[in-house]
């Protein structure tokens, strides 16, 4: 069932160019039922869990491409597999007037696919071949359009990820060296916590932290996502909330928790440069968000900053902060697609900057609700989600109790007061003054499609904040290695 979830919408997606669709409707029905059919098929497993590895094929013995579904990848899975068909209808309203919508949307799906073999990768070679794969699929979504501003800043996205690339290569040729084999265990595996090799395996760590670090926006490696903001707003969406830059921060999960290990880790300049770098990005990413006016840009800088919630969490190196850190990971990914859909809707109407936003809650009143109730949950307003996980990492820095920790906690404050400032004063904004010109009631509010994904994630916003105990007691679950 793995293989099929996986392999499903690579090979849906790679067929409909073939096909030549007289309506519209049906092709937006072939599209929405592959993107569907999977999410059937992996949101069982990742309710129940998958029993057993499944092997796609072998490269060597001891290197299998295989997949494998535990408690942190049945966490990433479920992440994309609800909010994909989310992303995906509303991309069918937004890109409804582009020319070239049959490219757009099988790469759309095919990335579904590659994400997800991501997601269920038994082993770090596996997470290897789909994690570069991801590269090369999404490239020319960034470059859609092909505009000077496009074609720019997919180069910048490709000449970093080839960098990244390089040193997780280099990175996983110290794992096959010392340890043995590539498979995830909890806790790292045995052979790499041995003296005789363990500075060795520090620097293996550290390079495969910076590699994975490209995707997942460690400052000074964080500049392509900016640019990428020029992408399709249901490109951006995936891109700053579910596939590209999550599937970075799963990766430091995989290679720090069931590579490394933390008792390799714990109290050495592989715990202390990593956590350093986290609280750096963190205040860093809030700052520039308040600085830049641009609504995308912003928001992009926003997850610069929010990823590293979720890496400093992991690099706590304790099972709650592990647990702080996938709650995060799922929290933020709602909150911030949402907010890049409602951004989306925004940009369709020609609000592009902040400024644009006063006074436009009459003309688009869902939106401008949508769009403050995600600020406000990102901001971290009690008893909203946001709230919830930032409350988790800032307790599991206190227990850890290390000066780096500590440091992590100052920046957690910084960023939630920086936050307020640049996301829920715009949000409140469209409620006071007037627009810079006179719009009619709903007359910018976006069709059904783009509304009902809207909608339904707000449902899911409120949800999770006030009915939280199922999820957070699976979130325990994943982080103390359960399957």
């Amino acid at each position: 069932m793995l293989i099929a979830a996986v392999l499903l919408p690579m090979a849906l997606g790679a067929i409909l160019p073939l096909f030549r669709f007289r309506r519209e409707g049906a092709r937006s029905l072939y599209i929405m039922l592959s993107v569907l059919a999977t999410s059937a098929l992996m949101l069982p497993l990742v309710f129940t869990g998958a029993p057993g590895r499944e092997t796609l094929f072998q490269i060597t013995e001891t290197l299998p491409i295989a997949f494998k579904l535990d408690g942190a990848g049945r966490v990433f899975a479920g992440i994309v597999s609800m909010l994909w068909p989310l992303a995906t209808l509303y991309g069918l309203e937004y890109m409804q007037k582009d020319a070239r919508k049959y490219t757009f949307f099988a790469f759309y799906i095919i990335t579904y696919g590659v994400t997800l073999g991501i997601a269920c990768a038994s082993n770090l070679i596996t997470l290897y071949l789909f994690y570069e794969l991801l590269t090369l699929i999404t490239l020319p979504l960034i470059m859609h359009g092909g505009s000077t501003r496009n074609i720019r800043a997919g180069l910048k996205y490709l000449y970093y990820s080839i960098g990244g690339a390089a040193l997780v290569f280099i990175g996983l040729v110290y794992v096959i060296y010392y340890g043995g084999s590539t498979e995830f265990v909890y806790g790292g595996l045995g052979a790499m916590t041995m003296g005789a090799t363990a500075g060795s395996l520090r620097i293996g760590y550290m390079i495969c932290f910076l590699g994975f670090g490209v995707k997942a926006a460690i400052f000074p490696l964080h500049t392509w996502l900016i640019e990428a903001a020029v992408a399709p707003t249901p490109v951006t969406a995936l891109l700053h909330a579910v596939a590209v830059v999550k599937s970075g921060v799963f990766a430091i999960i995989r290679a720090t928790w069931f590579i490394f290990g933390p008792a390799l880790l714990r109290g050495t300049y592989a715990q202390h440069i990593p956590l350093a770098l986290a609280s750096i990005t963190i205040v860093y990413g809030c700052t520039m968000a308040l600085k830049e006016q641009n609504i995308k840009r912003s928001l992009a800088y926003s997850t610069v900053s929010n990823l590293s919630y979720c890496i400093l969490g992991a690099l706590l190196l304790t099972e709650g902060g592990l647990r702080s850190s996938l709650m995060h990971m799922v929290y933020h990914a709602v909150i911030k697609i949402t907010l890049f859909l409602c951004a989306g809707m925004y940009l369709k109407k020609g609000i592009v900057y902040s400024q644009d936003m006063r006074g436009v809650h009459r003309a688009t009143p869902e939106v401008s609700a949508i769009y403050l109730l995600g600020a406000l949950s990102l901001t971290g307003l009690p008893p909203l989600l946001g709230f919830l996980s930032k409350w988790m990492l800032a307790t599991s820095a206190i227990q850890q109790g290390s000066r780096l920790a500590l440091v992590g906690v100052a920046a957690l404050t910084i960023s939630a007061v920086l936050t307020f400032f640049y996301l829920v004063l715009p949000g409140l904004t469209t409620y006071m003054g007037k627009p810079e010109r006179a719009y009619a009631y709903r007359e910018l509010s976006p069709g059904w499609k783009a509304l009902a994904p809207l909608a339904v994630l707000s449902v899911i916003i409120l949800v999770l904040s006030f009915w939280s105990a199922p999820i957070g007691s699976f979130f325990a679950y994943a982080a103390a290695g359960g399957l």
